[in-house]
């Protein structure tokens, strides 16, 4: 068997397990803490949205970013592995940490039914046939897995909603810094810590932060998210390193996502 008949059916479903981390992957017990942040979480503009328009869900996803259109990337749909709606995300202990958590799962922060999502996955290295399966190293499975998947969700709204919507995840940044905790499909989740960090500046306004979980014994996982307002549509990245997570090493939401994505705004 080649490298990636193994090591990609491997990433595939790790990413589908990792990728709601959140929502199913995680435990209510531990409280490590995560790398703190010295950078601001956000940045902002005065730009007026009073004309901005208001996507419905069918314009979204002609919006959303396509295979083929970011180079060094795979997209799909992320259908088999995204939560369908809030009602997913259950008895979130604090209201203030909603919009958190929603745009942690690619769901519209705000008020509205007008959304779309999909999934943007770092692609694999080159395929290496001279190894089989048995051959492989355990570092050669690391390396594997080393790869960024980051889903991406769009909500639009009417009137000033966006930036309610932004504004309510920002304030959520700094009044969930203690964590909260939520339920989904019968398991009990603990966010230990939300820490700010350095946001990308694209769009009209963007914030950003790391969220720290305990990973059912196996340390502590860090989760990066960013959320940026376009006019009258948030979009929000929710982005996972299967290596990385738990190892303390520094990843991050990819610049490359943000950008390819919000220039389909312009």
């Amino acid at each position: 068997m080649k490298r990636s008949s193994g090591a990609r059916m491997g990433a595939t479903v790790a990413v589908s397990v990792l990728s709601l981390a959140l929502v199913t992957g995680c435990s209510d017990d531990g409280s490590d803490d995560s790398k703190d942040s010295a950078n601001s979480g956000s940045s902002s503009s005065s730009s007026p949205t009073a004309a901005a328009k208001a996507y419905n869900a069918a314009e979204l996803e002609k919006l959303l970013l396509a295979e083929g259109e970011i180079e060094g990337y795979k997209v799909t749909s992320g259908d088999d592995t995204l939560p369908k709606s809030k009602s997913v995300l259950k008895n979130i202990d604090k209201a203030e940490c909603e919009p958190v958590a929603y745009a942690m799962a690619a769901l519209p922060p705000g008020d509205t039914d007008a959304n779309a999502s999909n999934t943007v996955t770092e692609a694999p290295p080159t395929d290496d046939p001279s190894k089989s399966l048995d051959e492989l190293t355990e570092g050669d499975f690391a390396e594997a897995f080393n790869l960024t998947a980051t889903y991406v969700g769009l909500s639009s709204y009417e009137g000033d909603g966006a930036e309610k919507a932004f504004k309510a995840v920002s304030d959520g940044v700094k009044a969930c810094s203690g964590g909260f905790g939520f339920t989904a499909d019968g398991t009990d989740t603990k966010i230990t810590k939300i820490a700010p960090e350095k946001a990308s500046g694209a769009g009209d306004e963007s914030v950003a932060f790391a969220a720290s979980s305990a990973m059912d014994g196996d340390g502590t996982g860090v989760f990066h998210t960013e959320v940026v307002r376009h006019g009258s549509s948030i979009a929000s990245y929710y982005t996972v390193n299967l290596a990385l997570v738990t190892s303390g090493k520094p990843y991050d939401v990819p610049a490359a996502v943000i950008d390819a994505q919000a220039a389909k705004f312009n």
